[in-house]
């Protein structure tokens, strides 16, 4: 039906304009912001998930640091304590030429004493940002081992993150490696005794340099899997929140090509009321 006081076929077609137009500003602000979801009007479920998830991220990036000073501290350490082992053994081998009698002890005593006074410089030396994993102090305030922060794990119903850490155990060297309590070299029978002795401070040695290296090698696996898992978790935002930019451009010329024809629909419908006239001419 055809009335003069209500042009239906205007409101449709208006009401289809209306449409396209929020349509294609959708699809404008898709394509200038890069997100599909930016705000929680978009998509509230994904828009809630996506902060958590980009929260995450922060926290990742932030134990990413923490790990490489972590990483960083442990590698200082373990070239320190594998310097020591180095100079232990320069010292067996003055301790083992001493115990042949026509050697001169003195002169080798006051090698193996500079050498030992190296081991002592190394392992007040062996520090990084505060910290010296060499000495019975690891940060100057009575702490016995070094904790790295190396991940927060969401558990529980409630979701809250757990802080999980990587401890690292202080060799302490200060205590373990007497090497002022050696027994000073004078003679043969001296230098067999010292040997004795020098043997167990290696062996000390030896195990704190391992078991630095093994803590080095833990931090950085983590490291390299904390990153692994920060950038699986930024991919996994972009695919619920980025646009789809060929998407959103194919998508922005079809409303594009509606909203001409929409508007050429509203023409034609605001005219019809028009052609009603020639009827009663």
């Amino acid at each position: 039906m055809t009335s003069i006081l209500t042009n239906n076929g205007a409101m449709v077609a208006l009401q289809t304009l209306q449409s396209v137009n929020n349509d294609l500003t959708d699809a404008q602000n898709e394509i200038s912001t890069g997100k599909r979801v930016g705000s929680a009007s978009d998509n509230a479920a994904v828009w809630a998930i996506s902060k958590t998830m980009e929260s995450d991220i922060a926290g990742f990036e932030a134990i990413s640091e923490g790990l490489a000073v972590g990483e960083a501290t442990v590698a200082v350490a373990s070239a320190g304590a594998e310097q020591i082992v180095a100079k232990l053994t320069e010292m067996k081998e003055l301790i083992v030429s001493a115990q042949s009698e026509n050697v001169d002890h003195v002169k080798i005593q006051a090698d193996i004493t500079k050498k030992s006074d190296q081991i002592l410089g190394i392992i007040a030396a062996a520090q990084f940002n505060g910290a010296n994993l060499l000495s019975d102090d690891v940060d100057g305030n009575g702490a016995t081992a070094l904790g790295v922060l190396a991940s927060l794990d969401r558990v529980g119903a409630t979701g809250v993150p757990t802080a999980t850490e990587i401890t690292v155990a202080s060799v302490d060297f200060v205590t373990t490696l007497d090497i002022a309590g050696m027994t000073s070299i004078s003679d043969s029978t001296t230098a067999a005794a010292a040997l004795g002795e020098l043997e167990l401070l290696m062996i000390v040695a030896i195990d704190g340099a391992a078991q630095l290296g093994a803590d080095s090698a833990r931090i950085s696996d983590q490291g390299e899997f904390v990153s692994k898992l920060t950038d699986a978790m930024k991919m996994g935002v972009s695919s619920m929140t980025d646009t789809d930019m060929e998407e959103a451009s194919a998508r922005l010329k079809a409303l594009q090509t509606q909203q001409q024809l929409a508007v050429q629909s509203l023409t034609i419908a605001n005219g019809a009321p028009s052609a009603l006239m020639t009827l009663f001419r």
